[in-house]
């Protein structure tokens, strides 16, 4: 009896496995295409990723083949956007170690702290207050622009519980503007060399780049276009505020949290625990130590992408189009005000913190 009671979950584990298999390999084979196309000189070249790809292409299929084949496929595709979404957010940590906090110091850390704050705590107050958006809405693409773009915006996911729309437009708002960033920031750079407006050497632009820009692939685009030196030094204040992550989602679960005990008949309040993120800050610290074989960590970097960009690729897959244009104007008007503030904020932060004593 006791023997056939223990044997019960194995099949049931296998079906499940089964289960997922279809939605798995359409998730893997769109992963693979957006890896393929990013490797297009032009789109290497413009800073388009895989990632943005992956959600792009996922959003094509998903309103066209897809709701076809949704029936044996959608058990993982769901996994995908789950479970691959936080292993991919975890091992995103082999991306930086600590050391690089000390190459930007001190200064290069309390620039990312500020800019990632007022850009998250604008975001929320003027996504709900002056554009009436929902709450989700606001915070996801807040966390997008504050932090590091798409992958911030999945991994906030869980703590906000937005939806799959919700995502789709946030990660939308990054691409936008991240990318027009990766053009603006240079233009304006030459600008400022040719009229003198604010003392600004490569290794400030790098920094001030690092600290307001998107997504890593659109530093080092913006960056390359001034020099090398100026990539080098953009990447290590990115890796720096990427590092916020962890706590950043703690911070914001805990706040979420006491928000919903403040309210009247209220439920009782549970803190979304992202665990997840203390895996993601274990890995970088475990990469600190410099322990792991440098090419253990490329594999496992290449594993990051895949994994990161099948879970974009299972997000285009359940996102449709007609969620996308019922969002309206509102979210593109909120991003449009926070790249404002990250160019001018942003360079106020920098010009400040820069020229504090000692």
């Amino acid at each position: 009896m006791s023997t056939s009671t223990a044997a019960l979950p194995l099949p049931s584990l296998a079906q499940r496995w089964r289960g997922r298999v279809p939605g798995l390999l359409l998730t893997a084979g769109v992963a693979a295409a957006a890896m393929g196309l990013a490797t297009l000189p032009w789109l290497q070249a413009h800073g388009i990723s895989a990632l943005t790809l992956a959600i792009v292409l996922g959003i094509a299929l998903g309103n066209s083949v897809y709701p076809r084949l949704a029936a044996q496929a959608a058990c993982g595709v769901g996994f995908s956007k789950q479970w691959l979404l936080r292993a991919g957010i975890v091992l995103y940590g082999l991306r930086l170690t600590f050391q690089d906090i000390g190459q930007v110091g001190v200064a290069g850390v309390l620039v990312d702290a500020l800019v990632l704050g007022s850009t998250f705590a604008l975001a929320w107050w003027a996504g709900t207050r002056w554009f009436g958006m929902d709450r989700e809405s606001a915070l996801l693409i807040g966390a997008g622009s504050a932090i590091c773009g798409a992958a911030a915006v999945m991994a906030a996911e869980p703590v906000v519980r937005g939806r799959a729309e919700q995502v789709t437009v946030a990660v939308s708002t990054v691409v936008v503007f991240g990318t027009l960033a990766m053009f603006l920031y240079p233009l304006l750079y030459q600008l400022n060399l040719a009229h003198g407006w604010v003392p600004m050497s490569e290794a400030a632009y790098g920094v001030f780049t690092g600290s307001t820009v998107h997504e890593v692939a659109q530093v080092v685009a913006a960056g390359r276009a001034v020099s090398q030196g100026a990539a080098d030094t953009a990447v290590i204040a990115k890796m720096v505020r990427v590092m916020m992550l962890a706590p950043f989602l703690l911070a914001l679960s805990l706040l979420l949290a006491r928000g919903r005990v403040m309210q009247p008949g209220a439920a009782r309040a549970t803190i979304v625990v992202p665990w997840f993120a203390f895996g993601f800050a274990a890995v970088a610290g475990i990469n600190s130590l410099h322990v792991l074989p440098s090419a253990m960590i490329a594999a496992a970097i290449d594993l990051d992408t895949v994994l990161l960009a099948m879970a974009m690729a299972a997000l285009g897959l359940t996102t449709h189009v007609s969620a996308l244009r019922q969002a309206g104007i509102k979210p593109l008007l909120l991003a449009l005000l926070l790249l404002g503030w990250l160019i001018g904020g942003g360079l106020a932060i920098n010009l400040a913190v820069r020229h504090l004593p000692g």
